[in-house]
């Protein structure tokens, strides 16, 4: 099965999804989202498959959220795309995606479910 975690290492919920993927015999697609971000239709692949918004997987406790003035509920679903784009530590991590659907690993044991 095709596994994908989109992952910061700095990040402890990261780390531990990253762990429990490897205990269930699978080597995930690790991306490192800060550096190499999802383009515009795989982020909204992802919200679709989520079944969010945009705004429910910003992390709205960053500084660039307020930074942005991201919490302006003016602004539409592509702008807040957009910024998450602009600015990847917005998005909200882990992210796991795999044939049966996607995940966000908070807890990690969420992800257990498109396995």
């Amino acid at each position: 099965m095709k596994t994908q975690i989109y992952y910061n290492p700095q990040c402890s919920k990261c780390r531990s999804s990253l762990d429990l993927l490897k205990d269930q015999g699978i080597e995930p697609e690790v991306i490192e989202y800060l550096t190499t971000p999802p383009d515009k239709n795989t982020l909204k692949e992802i919200l679709n498959k989520l079944g969010l918004s945009a705004r429910q997987l910003i992390r709205k406790h960053e500084a660039e959220y307020k930074d942005q003035g991201l919490d302006d509920p003016s602004l539409s679903e592509d702008e807040l795309i957009e910024a998450m784009i602009a600015t990847p530590k917005l998005i909200e991590r882990p992210v796991v995606v795999t044939d049966k659907g996607v995940a966000i690993g908070r807890p990690p044991e969420n992800i257990l479910k498109v396995l």
